[in-house]
């Protein structure tokens, strides 16, 4: 299963709460600042399990996390995206 995490950089405060959960160290915080002067956190490329912690966790509830199931690849069959419901 493919995962990629999406964040809104600018309602983002950078708090770096998401940084210190993921299991693969697939969030940083950006060297750039958004509109409102904060530094935002910045998803990198990393082989995300899908575990969402970063989602639950983040007070703001900006971020969230998709994954592919990849329904049978073979066949061409593309199954949608599955959105992971944030503080469910």
């Amino acid at each position: 299963m493919e995962c990629k995490i999406t964040i809104d950089a600018e309602r983002c405060k950078g708090c770096g709460l998401c940084v210190g959960v993921c299991p693969k160290n697939g969030i940083i915080i950006s060297n750039c600042s958004n509109k409102a002067g904060y530094f935002p956190a910045q998803a990198v490329a990393c082989d995300c399990t899908g575990c969402a912690m970063c989602a639950l966790v983040c007070p703001d509830a900006v971020i969230e996390v998709y994954c592919d199931d990849g329904a049978d690849a073979e066949s061409g069959n593309k199954s949608k995206p599955i959105l992971i419901k944030e503080k469910a």
